[in-house]
């Protein structure tokens, strides 16, 4: 009878890998980089071998948790996506189609988006979209209706950790302030909301949607000047995404 040859633990044989290649792995865990260095230097190809198969599991593992977690730390009020989105009421920029969007290479450039236009026409979607798309891609993101994020920033600031707060809103990627213009928003709330704005200035895509024209923001502010401070910047990195037509709630509405 032929003698089995014994089966290494693991079933798989490591592959071969450098020590540079194990440390590039490592690099990202909650390790003391010198103890793994020092280590590698006697190590076999085996061995190797088995620790970059270890931490490129580990890495892995990790960034599918992150990637899990984020939608719910960025506060969507629900989920969308681009799949199947209808563009029919949208007027976009030839340079923000949908390849560009999906894309998000404007995030990668802090560039901002405004989607302005008519109620019910898809604005809230499409932010929504592509905030989930940022997720995905571990974009952090944080997503507010103007008035609630005036509310938080003004309960900060009365708990004396505005720059807490304002630093805890800026690790995020990209921001979305839906609603902009539908609540009235008084002038020390529209201060606070301008200097979140402000922070965000060629660090961090803002998406805002409204149903004001820019002309009309200073109703928001209560302030012509800063209004024209916030529009400023948006134009400086920014694009309108127009939208028109009639409300999809009212078109697919239940009481006709």
């Amino acid at each position: 009878m032929s003698q089995q040859k014994p089966r290494q633990r693991g079933g798989r044989v490591p592959d071969k890998a450098t020590p540079e290649q194990v440390m590039g792995l490592a690099r990202n865990l909650p390790l003391t980089h010198s103890v793994p260095g020092k280590a590698l230097e006697d190590a076999t190809p085996g061995q190797l071998g088995f620790l970059a198969n270890l931490f490129e599991k580990e890495n892995a593992s990790r960034a599918e948790s992150k990637r899990r977690r984020l939608p719910g730390q960025a506060g969507f009020p629900q989920s969308k996506t681009l799949e199947g989105y209808d563009r029919g009421m949208a007027s976009f920029p030839a340079d923000r189609g949908r390849e560009q969007l999906e894309s998000l290479e404007f995030v990668d450039r802090a560039e901002d988006l405004v989607l302005y236009g008519d109620v019910g026409c898809g604005k809230t979607h499409l932010a929504i979209a592509i905030g989930m798309l940022a997720c995905q891609r571990m974009i952090p993101v944080r997503f507010f209706t103007a008035s609630s994020l005036v509310m938080r920033l003004r309960k900060a600031k009365d708990d004396n950790r505005l720059d807490a707060e304002l630093k805890s809103i800026g690790r995020a990627g990209l921001a979305v302030i839906d609603e902009l213009g539908y609540l009235p928003i008084d002038i020390d709330g529209a201060r606070l909301l301008f200097q979140a704005g402000a922070d965000s200035y060629e660090t961090r895509s803002v998406i805002s949607a409204s149903n004001l024209e820019s002309g009309r923001w200073g109703d928001v502010f209560g302030d012509g000047d800063m209004a024209a401070a916030v529009i400023d910047r948006i134009v400086h990195h920014g694009r309108i995404l127009r939208f028109h037509g009639e409300s999809y709630r009212n078109k697919h509405s239940l009481m006709k």
